[in-house]
């Protein structure tokens, strides 16, 4: 069956469409893991909550994927969306900061289902390093660069205090490494050839507050703030 040729994905794409192509990419995964075969653009909108003209335009960004009568076929879409995003290149990755949040990333096996291999962490805490997190090894950081320069690392996620941020970031993007996924509070920014994702979860956490905020009442006087329960 005839699904199109993809266009040349040099061609500018909006930040808006890319950051949607996870979120289609993890539905449709869902949709193979229940045996389904094919599904509508109206089909995947109700699932969703996105309106299908809207998923057409997304879709037609990077080429014709559907046929009108059919839909689309939902594993050859998802493969095709995964190799967009590209998670058959295996990203070989490395954790700096083996704090709460390091170790919560070095913990998440998703990860290497999605193409990024985690292959080493790294820490300044003596009582950390030689210590391992699901079998990979926390080193310590100053043996960083003697690390990148016998492995290939494409990408470095950044868990670290917010006043070392800046300068192991810079440190980690003088070593070659082409992107950060940074966890601190800043907004990252480098005068390097570096691709960066800053990462804020307040950030998500206060929206969901906004959203309660406008749809519940949550005006509580101070003796409900400091309710004690008698039993």
């Amino acid at each position: 069956m005839y699904w199109g040729v993809k266009m040349n994905l040099k061609k500018k794409v909006s930040l808006a469409v890319v950051k949607r192509l996870p979120r289609y990419y993890r539905y449709l995964s869902d949709l193979l893991k229940m045996d389904i075969k094919r599904i509508s653009s109206q089909e995947l909108s109700s699932r969703m909550g996105i309106t299908a003209s809207q998923i057409r335009q997304d879709l037609n960004c990077f080429g014709g994927f559907g046929q009108q009568g059919y839909g689309y076929n939902v594993e050859y879409l998802f493969n095709e969306i995964g190799n967009i995003l590209g998670t058959n290149n295996k990203y070989q990755t490395i954790i700096i900061g083996a704090g709460n949040m390091g170790q919560a990333l070095a913990n998440y096996t998703n990860f290497e289902k999605r193409g990024f291999k985690i292959i080493s962490i790294f820490d300044v805490d003596p009582k950390l390093v030689g210590t391992e997190i699901r079998d990979i090894e926390i080193r310590d950081l100053e043996t960083l660069e003697d690390f990148i320069s016998q492995n290939y690392v494409d990408i470095a996620m950044l868990a670290v205090p917010y006043e070392q941020t800046p300068v192991v970031a810079e440190r980690v993007a003088k070593l070659g490494v082409r992107g950060l996924w940074n966890f601190s509070p800043m907004d990252l920014k480098l005068p390097y050839d570096v691709i960066i994702e800053n990462v804020h979860l307040s950030d998500s956490l206060m929206v969901l507050g906004y959203k309660l905020n406008e749809k519940f009442d949550f005006t509580r006087n101070d003796s409900e703030k400091n309710n004690d329960c008698d039993f």
